[in-house]
């Protein structure tokens, strides 16, 4: 629980200093709150005005998203569904999923989540994007604005846009429901474009046949001898080599017994290792070489992977990395190089410098438009989703002189999603305890 620390620090720091401003009343017209939640916000909102001149083409874009929103709505509540199923039927047992600091989407608490500028500049950026989609579609649908700003609770957990509360209680039906999904529809539409850019950045990219060793088979020859994971060899038996076909011809003149002295480079520093070779193991089949028992890393098969991801299924296959990463480190380890700084990096011939910050970025971009997107739309206030679905049940219920009910209906709907969303999270925890 060594995290448990600095978030209680930071909690605790953010405590002071929103009691303190609460307290004096400081920057009155800039800052209030929300319970605990911190919002900064301004009065400037006039930049949003010059988008209605293109009111046409964002209708249609609004439109258009409404109809992307709504199978996205039903794609999460069937997801749920279904998640909740396997739960309750297989009942598998906890996961760092499960973990509570991974509900937060805190970068460096959240395991998932590393803390790097790629990550905070995407976070930041998809606030702005989503709020903006709903700051811009207010104008086009003539709904004045008051503010806008950030929410904060220790780290910024969101941006939001305020609009007139007359002007936006007049509009209903679709206008107001295109404006209300145009954030989920920026972030899901913005995500999109980024993974394109990456699948086209990473075609750019050319594997080399670096020596580059990902891990040590336990108590094997370079496991016993100390050779660490994510380390490059650099000679052997004092002959300098560049490729894993240098290495692997000086070894297949080697039998087992046999001992070899490996030049070994790891954060820069080069150390000398001997090892005594042993027989291949069985799985490996019949050589006479000597095995010291590596595995490197194999940069033309990820290339090879890299190249068949731009597709739906690659999308899905992105989300699932910094996950994937944190569960079953050995099969996702070559793919840490798109989320984090990573010794792989040089296991490639990139065409430009910080190409794999860029590369990061992207995947970051997308991957938190993405997720920001689809958690939106659920259809559970306050989420975007839920006053979609309020608005949706006001027209039906006004229609039909029902308008009495419509907020039972919301209320039961959001309470119902909101139970099977913890309960996803919860009940492997609970089973196995």
């Amino acid at each position: 629980m060594d995290w448990m620390v600095p978030l209680l620090v930071c909690v605790a720091i953010y405590t002071l200093i929103a009691y303190y401003i609460h307290t004096y009343k400081l920057w009155e017209d800039r800052i209030t709150f929300y319970g605990p939640i911190l919002a900064i916000r301004s009065r400037r909102v006039g930049f949003f005005d010059r988008f209605t001149n293109y009111h046409t083409f964002l209708r249609l874009y609004g439109t258009l998203g409404v109809i992307l929103v709504v199978m996205v709505s039903v794609a999460m509540v069937v997801m749920l569904l279904y998640s909740l199923q396997y739960n309750i039927v297989v009942q598998p047992p906890p996961t760092a999923v499960n973990d509570i600091r991974n509900i937060f989407a805190i970068p460096g608490l959240n395991q998932f989540i590393p803390f790097t500028f790629a990550v905070w500049f995407a976070f930041v950026l998809t606030l702005i994007i989503h709020e903006f989609g709903h700051a811009i579609l207010s104008r086009v649908e003539k709904i004045k604005l008051k503010f806008i700003g950030i929410l904060i609770l220790v780290i910024p957990i969101g941006a939001f846009v305020e609009p007139e509360e007359e002007d936006f209680e007049k509009t209903k039906g679709v206008s107001k429901i295109r404006m209300l999904g145009a954030g989920i529809t920026n972030n899901i539409v913005v995500g999109l474009i980024c993974f394109g850019l990456l699948f086209f950045l990473l075609g750019m990219a050319i594997p080399v046949q670096i020596p580059l060793i990902k891990s040590v088979y336990s108590d094997y020859p370079a496991a016993v001898a100390g050779i660490p994971p994510d380390s490059i060899v650099r000679s052997v038996n004092g002959i300098d080599v560049a490729t894993r076909d240098d290495v692997g011809t000086i070894l297949n003149g080697t039998r087992p017994g046999d001992k070899v002295t490996l030049e070994i480079e790891k954060d820069q520093k080069r150390s000398t290792y001997s090892l005594l070779l042993i027989r291949w193991p069985d799985p490996f089949g019949e050589r006479t070489s000597g095995f010291m028992g590596v595995a490197y890393y194999d940069a033309p098969a990820v290339k090879g992977f890299f190249d068949r991801l731009g597709n739906p299924t690659g999308v899905f296959f992105m989300m699932a990395v910094p996950i994937e990463i944190i569960l079953d480190p050995v099969q996702w380890q070559n793919f840490m190089i798109l989320i984090n700084d990573t010794i792989d990096t040089t296991a490639w011939n990139v065409p430009f410098p910080q190409y794999w910050s860029a590369v990061q970025i992207l995947f970051w971009c997308a991957w938190f438009n993405i997720a920001v997107g689809l958690c939106n739309a659920l259809p559970i206030i306050p989420l975007d989703g839920g006053y979609i679905l309020k608005e949706g049940v006001d027209r039906v219920m006004e229609r039909s002189g029902f308008t009495k009910y419509a907020d039972h209906v919301v209320s039961a709907v959001s309470f119902i999603m909101l139970f099977v969303l913890v309960t996803v999270f919860t009940l492997p925890v609970l089973l196995h305890m």
